[in-house]
Order: structure tokens, then C-alpha cells, then sequence
């Protein structure tokens, strides 16, 4: 029978991670350790250096991504009245039957 593949919470695969950053030791024995193939560990590490930047940036991002879903709410908001106001306006206006 094959091997059944394990899933490791984003808290140990972190904690791994900053190990390897830190360099506490080769990456083969750090694997050898913890029972973890060292390719594993490398991605890892390299997804958090890679998304470290996230970090400090999200709070900008969201902001700008909620003011940017404001602005189109209130766009849509203020098409709808005018849909709205034009629909009640006409509704007592004949249509001409030709």
C-alpha cells in the first residue's frame, strides 16, 4: 500500500518555515527531525518570504479594495434612483399606438 500523504497546519508549517530561516541547522536535519521531506520545507519557506510583504500591506489594500466596492455601490445606488425617479415620472405618460 501506498503512503497516505499528511496535512500540516499553517502553524507548524510557519514555525518550520522560520526554523529554516533562521538557519537552525541544515534543512536535511531539520526534515530528518520533524519527519518532513526537506523539498517541503524549502517551499515553505520560500512562500513565506514571498507573502512576508502581505503582511504589512494588507491593511492598505483592504482599505483602498473597500473604498473602490464603496464607490461602485453608490454608483449603483445613485443609477438605480434615477432609473427609479425617470420610471415614476412616466408612468402616467400614453404610449402612442400607431
Amino acid at each position: 500500500m501506498s503512503k497516505k500523504s499528511r496535512s500540516y497546519c499553517p502553524q507548524f508549517k510557519a514555525k518550520l518555515a522560520l526554523a529554516a530561516l533562521k538557519n537552525d541547522g541544515p534543512i536535511a536535519e531539520l526534515a530528518a527531525r520533524l519527519e518532513v521531506h526537506p523539498t517541503m520545507i524549502n517551499n515553505w519557506k520560500r512562500a513565506l518570504v514571498d507573502s512576508a510583504a502581505d503582511v504589512f500591506d494588507k491593511g492598505r489594500k483592504t482599505r483602498k479594495q473597500a473604498e473602490a466596492q464603496a464607490d461602485e455601490l453608490y454608483r449603483q445606488i445613485g443609477q438605480l434612483k434615477v432609473e427609479a425617479a425617470s420610471s415614476e415620472s412616466r408612468w402616467w405618460i400614453p404610449r402612442h399606438r400607431t
